[in-house]
């Protein structure tokens, strides 16, 4: 278990969390705005200590942020008619096997998150962290309030890489994709 953060709003995932539609490396624009980096942090529900720290530092982010939610209005709106980050992957993407059995939260940020390895060690090779590793996540989940929109966003700030895991998406696996078939020849495809 990780020491307690002088950061109320601070969360930093368990050794079985796995990153998704991850840009820790090169930030990504989403229709046209400001690039950022991000990662979309999965965790286990069987992690249920991960799952009590994570909605603590949300309802930390929630109090503090008060007059953020507020805006102009004079009452804070009840945590159930904002925006939460915490979502949960068998409601929201059933049809998908790696979100199966696991919250996940989308994270991001203008300035590089720091990448490390299992011994702390700084990763600059970017092919070593990829959607399906397994890392653990420190983040910060903090209030907002944009055109109307208000709620509970999360900050990412730092991906350590634990172990490998099979890649999530379409990756092409050269095993299968280029083994030779006896059936063919490359005569066949030149004439």
């Amino acid at each position: 278990m990780s020491k307690k953060s002088a950061d109320p709003c601070k969360f930093v995932t368990g050794k079985n969390a796995r990153l998704s539609y991850e840009h820790v490396f090169e930030p990504s624009s989403v229709n046209g705005g400001t690039p950022r980096y991000s990662a979309c942090v999965l965790f286990p529900k069987t992690d249920t200590e991960a799952e009590k720290r994570a909605r603590a530092a949300v309802e930390e982010a929630y109090r503090g942020g008060e007059s953020t939610l507020k805006g102009n209005g004079k009452t804070l709106p009840p945590m159930a008619a904002i925006k939460l980050p915490i979502r949960d992957g068998d409601l929201e993407r059933p049809d998908d096997p790696a979100y199966r059995g696991c919250w996940f939260v989308n994270a991001g940020s203008v300035r590089p998150p720091v990448v490390v390895d299992a011994e702390k060690k700084n990763i600059t090779d970017a092919s070593e962290i990829y959607s399906g590793c397994y890392v653990r996540v420190s983040m910060h989940f903090y209030a907002f309030n944009t055109n109307g929109n208000r709620g509970i966003a999360c900050g990412l700030d730092g991906v350590q890489k634990i172990r490998d895991g099979e890649p999530l998406g379409s990756r092409c696996n050269v095993n299968v994709d280029f083994a030779d078939d006896d059936d063919e020849s490359d005569e066949d495809y030149l004439s």
